[in-house]
């Protein structure tokens, strides 16, 4: 079980890093959970309501939901009014002693507040900002709102995915927003990198629906040269026949790979029909995919013939890659994702900040975070950032929360709270 530690404190690869952490929702909170998960501080801004993540349904803890929880550890949480000048100002302080800058409004909202990456730049030629948008920051659809699934769609993505001849429906994951914030985490990580060398930081323009397009891989390069539509791909692959899924006898199914002709021969053995081997039909890729449906059927009929747990056995024993279609309830339980730690338990100082999430899933030998710190409460650390971080004194962040120009929690909760009536 890991203890809570302050960020400063918990080690890691970028526990030199500070990064200003101007995300909401799921993009960019996954990415900067993923530089907090690497060790750097962050210090999170929001505004009185709080990301709007905080309150998605159904389940919640220590009272924000565990949506939040789940992409929001190892940060630091503080309330700015954003509309008043004073706002902007402290943003701007933050920014002159930040490595990074990490933001997914729409593009011109921030330059709108007066906080812009030319601006930033002047008086701290060092950093690193990180704009991850729907459709990125110039473009015919530059100011159009975008989701995930908006992007899943407009890529092509969703097109691939589904049954054959059924309708197009999105990945189960949400990989327009989670694979937006990786990315932006791949270019800020190599802007680091050069800066390393010139002392100069980067502005780095990262949309959800180019990783999107990126992600069609093979697909799209397979279109641009034949000019054939690819369409639903199912639960198989269309150049591999024994790349696909097979229901087993007690009903679960497994996903087989076995793309060499040893796998295919060693695979054929443990389903007792070793026969198929030398049959002409089937005696090379090209022959076994213009017999896909005879030979699928061979196959099914003998996947049937035993549970699935027993076929991964089986069929791991010889090398064949094999595993269950799990539900998230499997999943969760397998023992290696468990050994990987990756059902991570935060706890947090009060006895309601306790929650089990997905892990981190980088492992590192040599430089790795020793401890998590539980997802923050709305504006816990306003203070703490105003004056240890902006060394403002005691007087002049207590003057800005009688102003509310900023919040701590107890202003935050006292705002919430309804006005009587009569």
């Amino acid at each position: 079980m890991t203890s809570p530690l302050p960020a400063s404190d918990a080690g890691g690869p970028l526990s030199h890093i500070r990064v200003l952490d101007l995300t909401e929702f799921l993009a960019g909170p996954y990415g900067t959970q993923i530089l907090g998960d690497l060790g750097a501080e962050i210090i999170k801004i929001e505004s009185v309501h709080g990301d709007s993540s905080r309150s998605v349904p159904p389940n919640f803890v220590a009272g924000s939901s565990t949506y939040f929880a789940c992409i929001n550890r190892n940060k630091k949480s503080i309330v700015i009014d954003l509309k008043s000048p004073e706002g902007v100002e402290i943003v701007r302080d933050l920014a002159r002693k930040c490595d990074v800058l990490f933001e997914n409004r729409r593009p011109g909202v921030l330059a709108r507040m007066g906080l812009s990456y030319e601006d930033i730049a002047k008086q701290n030629p060092g950093i690193v900002w990180c704009s991850v948008s729907g459709f990125g920051q110039d473009g015919p659809d530059r100011d159009h709102a975008a989701y995930d699934m908006i992007v899943q769609a407009m890529s092509g993505g969703m097109s691939l995915t589904g049954e054959k001849g059924g309708r197009p429906v999105r990945a189960g994951v949400p990989i327009g927003d989670l694979a937006a914030g990786m990315y932006g985490v791949i270019g800020v990580l190599a802007a680091l990198t050069k800066r390393a060398q010139t002392g100069l930081g980067d502005y780095i323009d990262v949309a959800m629906l180019d990783v999107q397009v990126s992600f069609l891989n093979y697909q799209a390069a397979n279109y641009l040269h034949s000019g054939k539509v690819p369409g639903p791909q199912g639960r198989e692959h269309d150049s591999l026949p024994t790349y696909r899924c097979f229901e087993a006898r007690d009903g679960v199914e497994l996903a087989i790979t076995a793309n060499t002709e040893k796998m295919w021969q060693d695979m054929c053995r443990v389903l007792g029909v070793p026969h198929l081997i030398d049959d002409p039909r089937f005696l090379t890729v090209p022959d076994r995919n213009r017999h896909r449906a005879e030979l699928i059927a061979l196959l099914e009929a003998a996947f049937k013939t035993k549970d699935a747990d027993e076929w991964v056995k089986l069929l791991r024993a010889e090398g064949v890659p094999v595993g269950p279609v799990n539900t998230i309830d499997r999943a969760l339980a397998e023992p290696q994702i468990a050994h990987r730690g990756m059902v991570l338990e935060l706890k947090g100082h009060d006895h309601d900040q306790r929650v089990r999430v997905a892990g981190d899933p980088i492992k590192m030998k040599r430089s790795r975070r020793k401890a998590h710190r539980f997802p923050p409460r709305l504006a816990q650390d306003t203070l703490d950032v105003l004056t240890n971080t902006l060394g403002y004194s005691a007087e002049r962040a207590e003057a800005l929360v009688r102003k509310a120009v900023v919040s701590t929690p107890e202003t935050v909760t006292a705002g919430r709270t309804p006005a009587k009536k009569g």
